[in-house]
């Protein structure tokens, strides 16, 4: 996979495997034992989260999120998802809509201003400075992306060993 590329920020990618969802789960038992601390593997019917371990992670450490869907011919489709913590994610995501929320609010207050014919341009700076805040996010959390390229690419083993054990 080409990780590095891509502009998304949350990779994804699809694969088809020749294991049934059943093997997999089952190696995935059996790995889970292998690889511990280093690595946390959790499962929930057709998901399973892969996590990198408590010693070494760091705020920015991406997981791998599995799906697996069943194809006709025994083989299954792995659809999976490389993002950074949840809670991370969260809030960044909370910090995008609390600056998209400042610059709709800030855009009102400038056009009533402007249809009113009073000064409007500290609305307009504001609105700016929200535009400088979202390029500001989106370079950040490309910087924690890049600082955890070395950690996805292990959880990219780990999610090769799993599917090509058996």
């Amino acid at each position: 996979m080409e990780l590095d590329n891509q502009i998304q920020l949350r990779p994804r990618f699809e694969k088809v495997v020749s294991k049934t969802i059943e093997n997999i789960q089952t190696d995935a038992d059996l790995l889970k034992q292998k690889i511990k601390p280093d690595f946390i593997i959790n499962r929930l019917d057709e998901h399973l989260w892969i996590y990198i371990g408590k010693e070494n992670k760091k705020f920015y450490s991406p997981h791998l999120h599995l799906e697996f869907e069943a194809l006709e011919n025994g083989e299954t489709k792995v659809k999976g998802l490389f993002g950074p913590d949840p809670a991370l994610w969260t809030m960044f995501m909370f910090l995008h809509f609390v600056v998209a929320g400042i610059f709709i609010i800030f855009g009102v207050f400038a056009y009533s201003n402007w249809t009113l014919k009073e000064p409007y341009g500290i609305h307009l700076a504001v609105m700016g400075l929200m535009v400088v805040a979202w390029f500001s996010l989106y370079f950040i959390a490309r910087s924690n992306r890049k600082k955890g390229m070395p950690q996805a690419r292990e959880l990219e083993k780990v999610m090769n060993q799993l599917l090509d054990a058996g």
